[in-house]
């Protein structure tokens, strides 16, 4: 360290975790070092939000996994009446009801897929196809699956009319959350039985931050395969099913114990 820098004696827990503790200081100002990456976290986030998601790239991966694909919208027209109006990114257009609506999903499916922008599309860029990978060989027995929708400028609740239009028993929205200043990339998953608008967020199961860094994918797929199956026998989601399948997140390994204080 520079002489310059008064160290934290915290610093060490930084092993542990991205959050910004133990800095130590320059002064009476946070190091130049650790105001630099605090910016560049800042417009990574900022990046994230407004960033375009790049469907006709994530359609022909799915295309390529042997997954059909759905291309719908939201009422938002751009990103800005999206940010501004909540309540349009929640509901579909036009063109992409007429769509739905000509489908004949026979029989109708026991899965809708979602994959959707939300507030990261960097997300579902980089975890969607691990993330469905890893579901498709726990659900491999007695599921219908409906292509995958792909759909853009969209909030959680999108997923209520596309699942309804295609009769689905379950909906499955993966959507980018609202970007941490750490985690730029953290991808949800919410779960909704019986689909239809005017569902409400009581009624929904959510799996949050995955992403390598948080709840890994193949470790959310178990979740979700979990919280399906029990959904699907009780016919219920949401505070009415509470997720008990015993997986959890792996832990994080250290070579030797935590000890307090610089070397």
């Amino acid at each position: 360290m520079s002489d310059a820098l008064t160290p934290n004696p915290w610093h060490t827990l930084r092993r542990h975790t991205p959050a910004r503790i133990g800095l130590g200081r320059a002064g009476v100002s946070q190091p130049t070092a650790a105001h630099l990456a605090f910016q560049l976290a800042h417009a990574q986030a900022r990046d994230a939000v407004h960033r375009a998601l790049d469907h006709v790239a994530l359609a022909a991966a799915l295309n390529e996994a042997g997954l059909a694909t759905i291309d719908l919208h939201s009422a938002a027209a751009d990103r800005a009446a999206y940010l501004q109006r909540p309540d349009l990114g929640r509901r579909l257009d036009d063109r992409s009801m007429a769509v739905l609506s000509a489908r004949d999903e026979a029989p109708p499916p026991d899965l809708a897929l979602v994959v959707a922008d939300g507030l990261s599309a960097l997300a579902v860029e980089r975890h969607a196809l691990a993330f469905i990978e890893a579901l498709r060989p726990r659900l491999a027995d007695g599921w219908r699956w409906s292509p995958v929708a792909i759909a853009r400028q969209a909030r959680v609740a999108i997923g209520d009319p596309i699942g309804q239009a295609l009769g689905a028993k379950l909906v499955v929205v993966l959507i980018g959350e609202r970007p941490g200043l750490s985690s730029p990339d953290s991808m949800g998953v919410y779960v909704t039985w019986a689909p239809r608008p005017g569902r409400v967020d009581a009624e929904r199961n959510c799996i949050s931050n995955v992403r390598p860094e948080g709840l890994a994918p193949d470790a959310a797929a178990a979740r979700l395969a979990w919280l399906l199956n029990e959904a699907r026998t009780r016919q219920v989601t949401g505070v009415a099913l509470k997720e008990e399948s015993g997986e959890s997140a792996p832990s994080v390994e250290t070579r030797e114990p935590f000890r307090l204080g610089g070397r």
